[in-house]
């Protein structure tokens, strides 16, 4: 099934039909604003977004001009602070191709919503986006750290992910991507002891399979179709889950489901080319977010999972 269908079925329908902010949240997003910018936030008027499936979103116009504002009674209670700190992080790139959000508020989810407000990205078209989105993500990828990981954990949709920090790739991935991710899902998904053994033995595979001597480069951390949209102004990355990783991990996830011209990839190459034989390795990447599709919904991809480790024996 096509993504971004999948997802837009799934959202609320309470999200999709009430224009109306929870009155928590107008309270809070106004006093918090006051205190960060001692300006007053009047809302004028507000405008629900779709496309999501975990958190509600408007765009509301304001005397300071209109911003994006998505939120959440429920979830992990930092959700909205780590993302807020990837965006922060993607300012390092100081890209000339792509933009991104710019966080204005992120507060944490308890006894009242948790929310996140940004700078409004304008839909549209700014010509040769398919050309810019593969040359930004090409000078993103090029923002390094001297280990893989990030300041803290953050999360792939609602999954937590481990970003403690590895100087070695292929042990920050076996580890701290596909074994913290089995870990979690043998807890909460059917996970019986073949599929565990399964798993032990491509985790030894992978680790001799993954390039020694790799960069930790800035990626977003699921860069679907979904999560990037063409603006007036440039092509934008939004919902990021950052890290330092292998930026092959990055192209992954891109190709998982499709929805990237072939221009994209042309142009990012143009910049930062690829490794030749990054396909041989491209199915590894893939697992991981196959193994967070059957974490986060069940069903059949538990079985893609296990055939792509099968397939490295």
């Amino acid at each position: 099934m096509d993504m971004r269908a999948f997802f837009y079925n799934f959202q609320s329908k309470s999200t999709r039909m009430n224009p109306f902010l929870p009155k928590e949240l107008i309270d809070s997003l106004k006093t918090d604003f006051h205190q960060k910018y001692n300006l007053k936030l009047d809302i004028k008027s507000v405008h629900p977004l779709g496309g999501g499936c975990i958190n509600s979103a408007s765009k509301i116009e304001t005397k300071h001009g209109p911003y994006f504002l998505k939120w959440n009674f429920h979830g992990p209670a930092d959700l909205f602070i780590r993302e807020a700190e990837s965006l922060n992080e993607f300012s390092k790139s100081n890209n000339e191709f792509i933009i991104f959000p710019e966080p204005k508020l992120a507060k944490q989810i308890d006894h009242n919503p948790g929310y996140l407000l940004t700078t409004y990205l304008k839909p549209g078209h700014c010509g040769n986006d398919d050309e810019k989105l593969g040359r930004g993500l090409a000078q993103l990828h090029q923002v390094y750290s001297d280990q893989f990981g990030f300041h803290h954990n953050n999360y792939c949709g609602a999954t937590l992910q481990n970003n403690n920090y590895k100087a070695d790739w292929s042990l920050f991935y076996t580890e701290n991507r596909i074994g913290f991710l089995i870990n979690l899902i043998s807890k909460t998904r059917p996970w019986n002891n073949q599929d565990q053994k399964l798993a032990d033995q491509f985790i030894k595979r992978a680790t001799n399979l993954l390039p020694k001597e790799t960069k930790p480069s800035l990626i977003h951390g699921d860069l679907w179709s979904g999560n990037y949209m063409n603006t007036l102004k440039a092509p934008a990355l939004i919902d990021p889950c950052a890290s330092y990783s292998d930026r092959e991990f990055e192209i992954g996830m891109m190709t998982m489901f499709g929805g990237f011209s072939q221009r994209v990839f042309d142009a990012y190459n143009e910049i930062f080319p690829l490794p030749l034989d990054w396909k041989e390795r491209n199915l590894i990447y893939q697992l991981y977010h196959i193994l967070n599709h059957y974490s986060l919904f069940g069903g059949q991809y538990k079985n893609q999972a296990l055939e792509i480790m099968k397939h490295y024996l």
